[in-house]
């Protein structure tokens, strides 16, 4: 049992003495360089302003096509681009740009609201991009009259 404590020493005295070596010596001065390069271009993010979040249709008649446009501009320093774009309902279509959205450019998400439903409708996209936030989220609404109603139905009572 002494025989193993003291080889144990020995290899333990081995590997202490190797560790001396200056670590810092072995830091390649280039490959710094190139790291605070890589980390400084992963900080340049893009970043959706939109000029309007939300969009009211206002009273239409059950079953008519609606459409909007929500415009936005990339903020950010690198290309924004939009991976997915979907609705909290089928009946509501967003159609995001398919190409890159250049710093300082601006962009058009159509959606499109099929007009059902009854009463106040609102409905929800959520637009996943490369940005920080990683999403952003879009209202449209409506007050939806019955077809049966006609073109003399008020709308909600304020």
């Amino acid at each position: 049992m002494k025989k193993v404590f003291i080889a144990l020493g020995i290899v333990g005295m081995f590997v202490f003495a190797s560790c001396k070596e200056n670590a810092s010596s072995k830091v390649n001065a280039e490959n710094v360089e190139v790291a605070a390069e890589r980390d400084l271009e992963a900080k340049k993010l893009p970043e959706m302003s939109f000029e309007k979040i939300e969009h009211d249709f206002g009273t239409i008649i059950q079953g008519t096509p609606q459409e909007t446009v929500f415009t936005f501009t990339n903020t950010g320093n690198a290309p924004l681009i939009i991976t997915s774009a979907t609705s909290s309902c089928g009946c509501t279509v967003p159609n995001p740009p398919k190409d890159p959205i250049a710093p300082g450019e601006d962009g058009e998400l159509l959606v499109k609201f099929n007009g059902t439903g009854q009463n106040q409708v609102t409905k929800t996209i959520t637009v996943m991009a490369n940005t920080q936030k990683g999403k952003e989220l879009l209202r449209i609404k409506a007050f939806v009259n019955p077809k049966d109603a006609g073109p003399t139905a008020l709308g909600p009572v304020k």
